[in-house]
């Protein structure tokens, strides 16, 4: 990246990572690094929260993220959506899928308000005092050099100062300087359309759900937020400018149809055009890329928030164990091998979205509106399109775990979360118990156990844990660090009896086998932990 004229006047004291962009994905970051005890600076170029109407929905993996980042329930209002319907002028509902209920321990689907969102992680990542935030603050250059980065920044008082970050993340949006700067190419394509994003206050007759009203002539996406808030989105036609669909008065007649005559408050509007893009490499070097600098997703599968906080989760451990020295830098490569992948997938299934929402004309609308419809009398595509099965799962083929060989749990896919008893009788969900370390989780049987001293002290050494889920109301094989399963959500379901796997801190299973074989699976982890990914 090219350096400014201007000297920097002050040097900041050095630290482990320098986040460049403080919106959602930056802050989640922030306070994962803060709870795995790296010194991080963060800083964005905006002095505020940006409060114009941006990501609106979260499915279940993005608030279990939210909870491994130490936000508790509750902390930021959210809506529970029990069902998603998509409806055409021609044929009817041809489309609905079942978002009620839960799935590892939080809502399959909810809608939340952003700015809440941002106010709460900032508040959490304060909490650790190896956590900086410097607001109104733009990165101007950077270098790397054999042990870091060297960044100079432009202040909020107009000086300039210099910091030292063994890495640096480039969480920065669309418009990344950071993506730029290390010469990322961002294919893919750019919607011709632009939306109107209009929240309002007031609905006289508010809905429950998410709705997608596919008529060709003004595709309309309506959902009910937190705050008594209702949302649309309006495609813009054809001559139709940004000035003129603002005006009080377009709005007011694009209402009309909710608005039953009453006047209802608008909060905010905003014009946008969707992108469906991804960078060839999320990461160069000591650089790496996160969140929509990295990825753009279009809003139809509302999963372009989730994507960056699935890059959160997924890079921030890492960072964590190579600046502890707990492993190789090696394996910040698995970064990319993981998450690109899984986020083009994201990206394609918000594009097939896409088209279901925006059918070129009558006829196309009736020909793949009217084929939906009628698959939803064949009962195994039935399940498929309404309970999600349709959707990526964000399972590696290749990455950062062991090969697996006889094993019982896929490795590279997440463990299941269910309700956990403690000793003392208190309830809590069972990521809470593995806690931030990489953790040797016992199903049924102890697997300290079966470690001599010398192996559990490089396991601890290492960042290493020991939880034990045993059987709800079992007395026998129990230790200090035992948990009763007691949604039964983990034995058998996860794993049988006596079984024994390696869970990242990112939830991710990276080896199992059988219990008494525990020595053996420690041993295995630390050594990939110590050598190049393949």
């Amino acid at each position: 990246m090219a350096s400014t004229d201007k000297a920097p006047s002050a040097s900041l004291p050095d630290v482990d990572v320098l986040i460049v962009g403080y919106g959602p994905v930056g802050a989640a970051l922030a306070c994962l690094l803060g709870r795995y005890g790296v010194r991080a600076l963060a800083i964005d170029k905006a002095g505020e929260i940006y409060l114009a109407p941006r990501a609106i929905a979260l499915d279940n993996e993005a608030l279990r993220i939210l909870q491994l980042t130490g936000l508790e329930e509750g902390a930021f209002p959210t809506i529970a959506i029990p069902h998603v319907r998509m409806h055409c002028p021609y044929v009817g509902e041809f489309a609905r899928v079942n978002t009620s209920g839960s799935v590892n321990g939080h809502p399959k689907l909810v809608t939340f308000y952003q700015p809440d969102l941002e106010r709460a992680l900032r508040d959490k990542a304060a909490e650790f005092a190896h956590v900086k935030f410097m607001p109104a603050t733009e990165l101007t250059s950077f270098h790397e050099t054999p042990n870091g980065v060297e960044a100079t920044l432009s202040c909020s008082d107009g000086s300039t100062a210099s910091v030292h970050a063994r890495y640096l993340v480039g969480a920065d949006g669309a418009g990344s300087i950071v993506r730029r700067a290390i010469a990322q190419d961002f294919g893919g394509k750019t919607y011709a359309q632009d939306w109107l994003i209009v929240d309002a206050l007031d609905v006289p007759r508010p809905i429950d759900h998410v709705e997608f009203l596919c008529d060709h002539r003004r595709p309309t996406p309506h959902m009910v937020a937190p705050g008594g808030r209702e949302r649309w989105e309006f495609m813009l036609r054809p001559g139709e400018t940004r000035a003129q669909i603002e005006s009080p008065e377009s709005i007011r007649a694009l209402l009309a149809p909710w608005s039953k005559g009453r006047e209802m408050r608008i909060e905010r509007q905003a014009v946008y055009r969707f992108h469906a893009r991804s960078c060839e490499r999320f990461s160069k070097g000591r650089v790496f890329l996160a969140g929509d600098a990295a990825h753009i997703t279009p809003p139809f599968a509302g999963q372009g928030l989730v994507a960056g906080l699935r890059d959160a989760a997924n890079l921030s451990w890492k960072l964590a164990w190579v600046v502890r020295g707990h492993a190789s830098p090696a394996i910040l490569e698995s970064y990319d091998q993981e998450r690109r992948p899984h986020a083009r997938e994201m990206i394609g299934l918000a594009k097939f979205m896409g088209r279901l929402v925006m059918p070129r004309n009558a006829l196309m609308a009736i020909a793949v509106h009217g084929t939906s419809r009628l698959l939803r009398f064949i009962p195994g595509l039935r399940g498929y399109l309404e309970e999600l099965e349709i959707k990526p799962q964000n399972r590696f083929a290749k990455g950062l775990f062991v090969p697996a060989r006889g094993t019982k749990l896929a490795h590279g896919d997440l463990l299941p979360q269910g309700v956990v008893r403690k000793a003392d009788g208190k309830y809590l969900l069972s990521d809470d118990a593995l806690g931030q370390d990489l953790t040797l989780v016992g199903f049924g049987l102890d697997p300290a156990s079966h470690l001599d001293e010398g192996a559990r002290r490089r396991w601890v050494a290492r960042g290493g844990n020991i939880v034990h889920f045993c059987l709800r109301g079992e007395a026998l094989h129990r230790g200090e660090h035992s948990y009763e399963d007691f949604s039964n959500a983990l034995i058998p379901d996860a794993a049988p009896y006596g079984w024994a796997a390696v869970v990242r801190p990112d939830r991710t299973v990276l080896h199992d086998g059988p219990v008494n074989e525990s020595l053996r699976l420690v041993d295995e982890t630390l050594a990939l932990l110590d050598a190049a990914t393949s």
